[in-house]
Protein backbone atom coordinates (compact mmCIF):
# COMPACT_ATOMS: atom_id res chain seq x y z
CA UNK A 1 0.00 0.00 0.00
CA UNK A 2 1.41 3.27 -0.76
CA UNK A 3 2.04 5.64 2.13
CA UNK A 4 -0.17 8.27 2.31
CA UNK A 5 1.73 11.88 1.43
CA UNK A 6 2.07 14.23 4.26
CA UNK A 7 -0.79 16.29 5.83
CA UNK A 8 -0.86 20.17 4.14
CA UNK A 9 -3.14 21.95 6.64
CA UNK A 10 -5.07 24.88 4.90
CA UNK A 11 -4.67 28.54 5.24
CA UNK A 12 -5.65 32.03 3.77
CA UNK A 13 -3.66 34.92 3.82
CA UNK A 14 -5.94 36.98 6.02
CA UNK A 15 -5.76 34.58 8.98
CA UNK A 16 -4.72 35.64 12.61
CA UNK A 17 -0.87 34.62 13.60
CA UNK A 18 -1.26 30.37 14.65
CA UNK A 19 -1.02 29.95 18.10
CA UNK A 20 -1.85 33.29 19.91
CA UNK A 21 -3.84 31.70 22.31
CA UNK A 22 -1.09 28.58 23.27
CA UNK A 23 -3.89 26.01 23.05
CA UNK A 24 -2.36 22.43 22.92
CA UNK A 25 -5.01 19.88 21.11
CA UNK A 26 -4.15 16.26 21.68
CA UNK A 27 -5.58 13.85 19.72
CA UNK A 28 -5.79 10.01 20.66
CA UNK A 29 -5.76 7.67 17.75
CA UNK A 30 -5.80 4.16 17.49
CA UNK A 31 -3.51 1.88 15.30
CA UNK A 32 -6.13 1.57 11.65
CA UNK A 33 -5.89 -2.04 12.00
CA UNK A 34 -7.80 -2.18 15.44
CA UNK A 35 -9.93 1.06 15.22
CA UNK A 36 -13.35 1.63 13.91
CA UNK A 37 -14.76 -1.97 13.72
CA UNK A 38 -18.01 -0.66 13.34
CA UNK A 39 -17.14 0.15 9.92
CA UNK A 40 -16.66 -2.71 8.97
CA UNK A 41 -19.28 -2.89 6.81
CA UNK A 42 -18.45 -0.02 4.22
CA UNK A 43 -17.45 -0.06 0.58
CA UNK A 44 -13.59 0.45 1.32
CA UNK A 45 -10.80 -0.79 3.39
CA UNK A 46 -11.56 -0.26 7.10
CA UNK A 47 -7.73 0.10 8.34
CA UNK A 48 -7.46 2.97 5.02
CA UNK A 49 -11.08 4.77 6.49
CA UNK A 50 -10.15 4.69 9.94
CA UNK A 51 -6.57 6.49 9.09
CA UNK A 52 -7.98 9.11 6.99
CA UNK A 53 -10.45 9.80 9.02
CA UNK A 54 -7.77 10.31 11.74
CA UNK A 55 -5.51 12.59 9.09
CA UNK A 56 -8.36 14.51 8.49
CA UNK A 57 -9.31 15.61 12.06
CA UNK A 58 -5.14 16.09 12.65
CA UNK A 59 -5.08 18.40 9.59
CA UNK A 60 -8.36 20.50 10.96
CA UNK A 61 -6.90 20.65 14.13
CA UNK A 62 -3.41 21.84 13.02
CA UNK A 63 -4.97 24.54 10.54
CA UNK A 64 -7.07 26.64 13.70
CA UNK A 65 -5.49 29.34 14.30
CA UNK A 66 -5.95 29.31 18.42
CA UNK A 67 -3.68 26.22 18.02
CA UNK A 68 -0.34 26.21 18.49
CA UNK A 69 0.55 22.45 18.48
CA UNK A 70 -1.35 19.78 17.87
CA UNK A 71 -0.22 16.17 20.00
CA UNK A 72 -0.84 13.32 18.17
CA UNK A 73 -0.76 10.04 20.32
CA UNK A 74 -0.64 6.73 18.60
CA UNK A 75 1.31 3.54 17.41
CA UNK A 76 0.10 3.84 14.12
CA UNK A 77 2.97 3.92 11.88
CA UNK A 78 1.45 4.72 8.98
CA UNK A 79 -0.10 7.45 10.35
CA UNK A 80 3.05 8.57 11.92
CA UNK A 81 4.49 8.83 8.79
CA UNK A 82 2.20 10.84 7.05
CA UNK A 83 1.78 13.16 10.16
CA UNK A 84 5.74 13.75 10.86
CA UNK A 85 6.44 17.23 9.73
CA UNK A 86 3.70 19.08 9.42
CA UNK A 87 3.79 22.38 10.89
CA UNK A 88 2.52 22.37 14.52
CA UNK A 89 1.98 18.44 14.76
CA UNK A 90 4.04 16.19 17.06
CA UNK A 91 4.25 12.38 17.35
CA UNK A 92 3.65 10.77 21.40
CA UNK A 93 4.83 7.14 20.44
CA UNK A 94 1.85 5.47 22.60
CA UNK A 95 4.04 2.29 23.78
CA UNK A 96 1.41 0.61 25.81
CA UNK A 97 -2.05 1.26 24.99
CA UNK A 98 -4.23 1.43 28.03
CA UNK A 99 -7.26 2.85 26.53
CA UNK A 100 -8.09 6.38 25.51
CA UNK A 101 -7.82 8.29 28.76
CA UNK A 102 -4.05 7.20 29.50
CA UNK A 103 -3.40 7.52 25.74
CA UNK A 104 -4.59 11.86 26.31
CA UNK A 105 -2.58 11.23 29.55
CA UNK A 106 0.19 10.92 28.02
CA UNK A 107 -0.44 13.80 25.68
CA UNK A 108 -1.00 16.20 28.29
CA UNK A 109 2.36 15.56 30.39
CA UNK A 110 4.12 16.35 26.85
CA UNK A 111 1.53 19.56 26.54
CA UNK A 112 3.02 20.85 30.32
CA UNK A 113 0.56 22.51 32.71
CA UNK A 114 1.63 26.25 31.44
CA UNK A 115 -0.16 25.80 28.59
CA UNK A 116 -4.34 25.55 27.42
CA UNK A 117 -4.98 22.01 27.20
CA UNK A 118 -7.97 20.18 24.63
CA UNK A 119 -8.26 17.01 24.13
CA UNK A 120 -10.15 16.29 20.93
CA UNK A 121 -11.33 12.85 19.20
CA UNK A 122 -9.61 11.41 16.58
CA UNK A 123 -12.56 10.39 14.47
CA UNK A 124 -13.91 13.47 13.40
CA UNK A 125 -13.71 13.44 9.54
CA UNK A 126 -15.92 16.82 8.69
CA UNK A 127 -14.17 18.62 11.31
CA UNK A 128 -13.51 22.74 10.91
CA UNK A 129 -11.02 24.43 12.18
CA UNK A 130 -13.23 27.06 12.50
CA UNK A 131 -15.65 25.86 14.52
CA UNK A 132 -12.79 24.14 16.34
CA UNK A 133 -11.54 27.98 17.25
CA UNK A 134 -15.13 29.06 17.92
CA UNK A 135 -14.73 26.42 21.40
CA UNK A 136 -11.65 27.43 22.01
CA UNK A 137 -12.35 30.68 22.51
CA UNK A 138 -15.39 29.39 24.50
CA UNK A 139 -13.27 27.31 26.53
CA UNK A 140 -10.67 30.32 27.56
CA UNK A 141 -13.66 31.29 29.86
CA UNK A 142 -14.05 28.46 32.17
CA UNK A 143 -11.73 26.04 34.05
CA UNK A 144 -12.60 23.14 31.95
CA UNK A 145 -14.75 22.59 29.36
CA UNK A 146 -16.51 20.06 27.37
CA UNK A 147 -18.13 19.46 23.63
CA UNK A 148 -21.01 16.93 23.67
CA UNK A 149 -20.65 14.76 20.66
CA UNK A 150 -24.25 15.47 18.24
CA UNK A 151 -26.11 12.71 20.31
CA UNK A 152 -25.51 14.38 23.40
CA UNK A 153 -24.03 11.62 25.59
CA UNK A 154 -20.03 11.14 24.02
CA UNK A 155 -17.95 13.83 24.59
CA UNK A 156 -15.78 15.24 21.52
CA UNK A 157 -13.58 17.55 23.38
CA UNK A 158 -12.59 17.74 26.76
CA UNK A 159 -10.20 21.43 27.40
CA UNK A 160 -8.71 22.69 30.68
CA UNK A 161 -6.91 26.38 30.73
CA UNK A 162 -3.60 26.87 32.21
CA UNK A 163 -2.68 24.57 35.61
CA UNK A 164 -6.13 23.30 35.84
CA UNK A 165 -6.12 19.51 36.75
CA UNK A 166 -6.67 17.38 34.14
CA UNK A 167 -8.50 14.55 33.64
CA UNK A 168 -10.76 13.07 31.27
CA UNK A 169 -13.22 10.42 31.30
CA UNK A 170 -14.02 9.03 27.71
CA UNK A 171 -16.26 6.26 27.09
CA UNK A 172 -19.47 5.56 27.26
CA UNK A 173 -22.06 8.61 28.06
CA UNK A 174 -18.76 10.48 28.89
CA UNK A 175 -20.41 13.93 28.64
CA UNK A 176 -22.28 13.13 32.35
CA UNK A 177 -18.91 11.83 33.27
CA UNK A 178 -17.39 14.85 32.59
CA UNK A 179 -19.98 16.77 34.27
CA UNK A 180 -19.23 14.91 37.58
CA UNK A 181 -15.58 16.11 36.92
CA UNK A 182 -16.46 19.67 36.80
CA UNK A 183 -16.19 20.45 33.28
CA UNK A 184 -18.76 23.17 32.30
CA UNK A 185 -20.74 22.56 28.57
CA UNK A 186 -19.30 24.71 25.94
CA UNK A 187 -21.40 27.24 23.64
CA UNK A 188 -21.12 25.17 20.43
CA UNK A 189 -24.10 25.13 17.86
CA UNK A 190 -25.98 21.41 17.85
CA UNK A 191 -24.61 21.39 13.89
CA UNK A 192 -21.13 22.28 14.36
CA UNK A 193 -18.78 19.87 12.83
CA UNK A 194 -17.14 19.28 16.24
CA UNK A 195 -20.08 17.44 17.40
CA UNK A 196 -20.10 15.42 14.61
CA UNK A 197 -17.86 12.12 15.21
CA UNK A 198 -17.98 8.56 13.54
CA UNK A 199 -18.22 5.30 14.37
CA UNK A 200 -20.98 4.13 12.71
CA UNK A 201 -22.17 4.01 9.07
CA UNK A 202 -25.04 6.08 10.11
CA UNK A 203 -22.80 8.53 11.23
CA UNK A 204 -20.38 8.75 8.73
CA UNK A 205 -23.28 9.72 6.44
CA UNK A 206 -24.42 12.38 9.08
CA UNK A 207 -20.64 13.27 8.64
CA UNK A 208 -20.46 13.10 4.87
CA UNK A 209 -23.55 15.44 4.90
CA UNK A 210 -21.76 18.40 6.44
CA UNK A 211 -18.41 17.65 4.46
CA UNK A 212 -15.93 15.46 4.78
CA UNK A 213 -11.88 16.29 5.05
CA UNK A 214 -10.26 15.58 1.54
CA UNK A 215 -8.83 12.50 2.60
CA UNK A 216 -11.95 10.98 4.00
CA UNK A 217 -13.88 12.07 0.94
CA UNK A 218 -11.54 11.07 -1.93
CA UNK A 219 -11.05 7.39 -0.22
CA UNK A 220 -15.20 6.99 -0.23
CA UNK A 221 -15.16 9.08 -3.75
CA UNK A 222 -12.64 5.84 -5.10
CA UNK A 223 -15.21 2.77 -3.66
CA UNK A 224 -16.78 0.93 -6.16
CA UNK A 225 -20.77 1.64 -6.37
CA UNK A 226 -22.34 -1.44 -4.88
Amino acid sequence: MTPNPPLEPVTSANEPEYGADGWVVIVPVKPATVGKTRLADAAVDRAALARAIALDTIAAAAGATRVARVVVVTDDQELIRAATGTPRVEIVREVDAAGLDAAIALGAQAAGQGAPRAALLGDLPALRSVDLDAALGAAGSVERGLVPDAEGTGSTLVTARPGAVWTTAFGEDSAARHRLLGCTDLDVPEDSTLRRDVDTPAQLAAAEALGLGPRTAALLSAAPVA
